[in-house]
């Protein structure tokens, strides 16, 4: 018998899941493991945060960023939207966030099981809402551009076809800022 791409404490005690990984057998992905065979990606990312919260969240931000690989490890804290029609009460854990939003269907993808915005939409929504908005968030803002193949006009774009946007003017002065490198001496 096969083993899952992606066990959580769902599948087996965390305990014999933490002993078949110091025995080599698996390796963490975030909260869950994945066995030795696997090569990790976007879908194992994405089923391991499936398997820690409910089925109608979509994971947003710094969360999806990291789902399509313009992060090389989870966040410490996850990002979780809900759609205002979801019924989804707020909450937030030390871990975890979560957001009602209106989102369309086109703004968001489900990747191994789990809800996750679209690049398009997770850089706008990082554009939006980082408090700093420094060299590492601007990285993670081209690759996803270069993953979604898009560029700032596509996000000019999505940001007007909103009206009365919160973070919209700030939103498009970091995305048009993104062409040139940061100047170093």
């Amino acid at each position: 018998m096969r083993l899952p791409a992606v066990l959580s404490a769902r599948d087996l005690p965390i305990a014999e899941l933490q002993a078949a990984r110091l025995d080599g057998e698996l390796f963490a992905i975030d909260e869950c493991f994945s066995p030795i065979d696997e090569v990790e990606q976007r879908q194992h990312r994405a089923a391991s945060l499936a398997a820690l919260v409910p089925g109608r969240l979509i994971a947003e931000q710094h969360s999806a960023a990291w789902v399509y690989g313009a992060l090389d490890s989870a966040p410490a804290h996850h990002e979780f939207c809900a759609d205002t029609r979801a019924r989804v009460r707020p909450t937030a854990t030390g871990r975890f966030s979560l957001r009602e939003v209106v989102i369309d269907a086109d703004d968001f993808t489900e990747i191994g099981g789990m809800g996750v915005t679209t690049p398009l939409r997770t850089v706008i929504d990082l554009a939006r809402f980082c408090t700093e908005f420094g060299e590492g968030e601007r990285e993670i803002v081209r690759e996803l551009m270069a993953y979604g193949r898009f560029g700032f006009t596509e996000c000019v774009v999505a940001l007007n076809r909103r009206r009365n946007l919160p973070g919209k003017r700030q939103a498009i002065a970091r995305l048009g800022g993104l062409g040139q490198p940061p100047v170093t001496r």
